[in-house]
């Protein structure tokens, strides 16, 4: 008698590509020599191209040009604005005893809009994956991005040290700029999709784990 096919295994829906993924990962930090690395990286590479998931994975080299671009399109129309000396004058003058209360917050805001936008709503699926264990790498890159872009337009377009400010309003200065940066470095890097390329952090790897054989570290 046949038996049905519900009953010769897990139905299908119970598996997940993600953690296929996980696994992966997990085997790529347990295996000791280098060609076995870039062979698990290899497998995941592969998998990533399987259709039926639209999630964001990896991190590219385009990824990061599509965060500078972003950045500096919404930084510009603030950078011709006086209004960002006054904002920036509020967050330093309003405090809660020696702390700038506003300042922080707003850097606090930056960080949470990034967030919000990459990891908790539906405009990509973008998976998390961290560095060192703790930091979710594409949160830190758009930071990243978007505050090299708020920090250096500021500089290059003399707003920085306009009308002499103290050190503390110009760091104020800045994160007025940053949270348009990084609005805009954010969506740079997500709405087009997942970009093409290597894995900026296989990449890494992959050179970590050339250069260790060229030592004959493997043979150790």
């Amino acid at each position: 008698m046949s038996r049905k096919a519900s009953d010769s295994g897990p139905p299908t829906d119970e598996y997940d590509l993600d953690d296929v993924f996980d696994q992966l990962r997990e085997l790529e930090q347990t295996v000791s020599s280098s060609e076995e690395r870039k062979e698990v990286r290899r497998t995941r590479r592969m998998l990533e191209h399987v259709p039926g998931s639209d999630r964001i994975k990896k991190y590219t080299s385009r990824d990061v040009t599509e965060g500078f671009i972003g950045g500096i399109i919404f930084a510009l129309p603030l950078l011709v604005e006086d209004g960002v000396f006054e904002i920036a004058e509020w967050f330093v003058d309003v405090t809660l005893g020696p702390i700038p209360f506003f300042l922080i917050a707003n850097v606090v805001f930056i960080v949470a809009l990034t967030a919000g936008l990459l990891y908790f709503t539906d405009i990509r699926d973008v998976q998390i994956r961290y560095l060192f264990g703790i930091i979710p790498r594409r949160l830190a890159a758009a930071l990243l991005i978007s505050l090299l872009v708020a920090a250096g337009m500021m500089l290059a377009w003399g707003r920085l040290h306009a009308e002499g400010p103290t050190t503390l309003e110009m760091v104020s200065r800045v994160t007025v700029i940053w949270a348009a940066a990084a609005l805009g470095a954010t969506l740079g890097d997500i709405l087009p999709g997942e970009s093409k390329g290597a894995d900026l952090g296989d990449a890494i790897s992959d050179l970590g784990d050339s250069v260790g054989a060229s030592d004959g570290s493997d043979s150790l």
